[in-house]
């Protein structure tokens, strides 16, 4: 039991992952819940929910990295919130295994109700080459080294003579035509024409970017004629798209198409689909085949015969909650943002109601349509019919996020440093050498003599 755990007479509720659903499960709890009603414990690996929608402006250097992240800690103040991760669930027992950040040893955790929210993991396929050498862009960390790669490509470029070791460091790949993989690719390509500015050396046709779609065109939650228009932008900007195109290989950083095209690449980022968290199969709750929690509209899992299953709850990508607005895919919510935060909401009324012995809502959104950012200036949105492209687009798309994004604390450093990169320009600082702080110390700290 976490060393803060304040009583043990009233019902617990396990909250398992604290990202989008979990957040915004146990920060409503907190505004539901009257005094002494329920104890609510959230366990995470990080101690912070990453608003992904801000990973591609991350990558630009549009937003700073630490305001696209939110405090558990600092937000959920009722909450006893747990550095660590659930490795296992026994749902008959209602236990589950926690492994303690800094422990040694996993520990039981007995709950009343427990909730599904550990999120997704990117998804790639057997390709050689990838798992080695891609990088994927779900997190903070991920959106920090392909900035950091990108300055230091081109700051190790600067030093070469043209040929093939510069063409390297200046080819830049994302694998996947989805909104996440267009929106990095369209912010890494603003980020590149802007650094030019800084390298004399180096001209607008050194840089090469290349997107490589398996289907026959992009962002599908967008009109064809929007997504004609965003390729057609990409491609006056010096940023290539491949339809109908699959990576074959990317051993030792050379990218080989199904086209037959090869070229060789430093930054290959990978943004082709998530899948639910591969932890769930160490539940003995439901799960369906494409591994994630079967969920009642309710956000109550079920067996696959239709069953409650008592004291469990999902919600997020983890979870396969079925789409009553109809806008789904093969009948469940779509993973993302805008379910995952509006069932995080919804999960917290519905087990209030439980503990009090009161009804149940079920689940339903109809999407509030579809907006990208495309770099600076440039955006696309989409609803229905309505497409917006271009200038106002790209307001559209800051003004919903910037709101969208949880606490006022968060959206005033989000907004401050959209003003301040106005008025002073985007930072080009790269801080690569993080991953070894210690290496001047270790290279020139006296050590005693043999």
């Amino acid at each position: 039991m976490p060393a803060n755990s304040k009583s043990t007479s009233v019902p617990k509720i396990l909250v398992v992952g604290g990202g989008y659903a979990g957040f915004y499960t146990a920060w409503k709890l907190e505004k539901h819940l009257g005094k002494g009603e329920a104890e609510v414990t959230l366990v995470d690996p990080l101690p912070y929910m990453t608003y992904q929608p801000f990973l591609p402006e991350v990558v630009a250097g549009s937003i700073e990295a630490r305001h696209a992240v939110v405090s558990h800690r600092r937000h959920l103040r009722k909450t006893n919130v747990v550095l660590g991760k659930v490795t296992s669930v026994d749902h008959k027992k209602k236990t589950a295994t926690l492994e303690y950040a800094g422990v040694a040893g996993a520990k039981k955790f007995a709950y009343d109700h427990i909730v599904m929210t550990a999120g997704a993991v990117s998804r790639t396929f057997p390709i050689p080459g990838v798992a080695e050498n891609a990088i994927g862009l779900k997190n903070i960390e991920e959106a920090v080294e392909v900035r950091n790669r990108i300055i230091s490509n081109f700051d190790k470029a600067a030093n070469l003579p043209a040929g093939a070791d510069r063409d390297r460091l200046l080819t830049f790949v994302v694998i996947g035509g989805g909104f996440a993989g267009i929106e990095a690719f369209a912010e890494m390509r603003s980020l590149a024409s802007y650094l030019l500015r800084y390298y004399p050396g180096l001209t607008f046709d050194d840089v090469k970017f290349h997107l490589v779609e398996a289907m026959g065109r992009i962002m599908p939650e967008v009109s064809l004629q929007t997504a004609e228009w965003v390729v057609a932008d990409l491609d006056r900007r010096g940023a290539k798209v491949h339809l109908n195109t699959q990576l074959v290989s990317a051993v030792d950083g050379k990218v080989e198409l199904s086209t037959g095209e090869t070229f060789e690449s430093d930054v290959i980022v990978w943004t082709a689909g998530v899948m639910a968290h591969p932890y769930v199969r160490n539940t003995d709750l439901p799960i369906e085949e494409r591994g994630r929690i079967l969920t009642h509209p309710t956000l109550r899992v079920v067996t696959p015969e239709g069953q409650i299953v008592d004291g469990a709850w999902a919600a997020g990508d983890v979870s396969a909650v079925p789409d009553l607005s109809g806008f789904g895919v093969a009948g469940y919510c779509v993973p993302n943002a805008q379910h995952a935060v509006r069932q995080g909401k919804l999960m917290a009324k519905n087990l209030v109601a439980t503990l009090r012995g009161e009804g149940v809502k079920e689940y339903f959104h109809k999407p509030l349509g579809a907006v990208a950012g495309l770099g600076i200036g440039v955006g696309v949105f989409q609803y229905k019919k309505l497409g917006i492209k271009g200038l106002i687009a790209w307001f559209m798309h800051r003004g919903y996020h910037g709101l969208a994004v949880p606490t006022w604390e968060r959206k005033i450093r989000v907004f401050a440093g959209w003003i301040w990169n106005f008025l002073l320009r985007r930072d080009i600082v790269s801080i690569a050498a993080t991953k070894e702080p210690r290496l001047p110390f270790e290279t020139w700290a006296s050590k005693p003599k043999k």
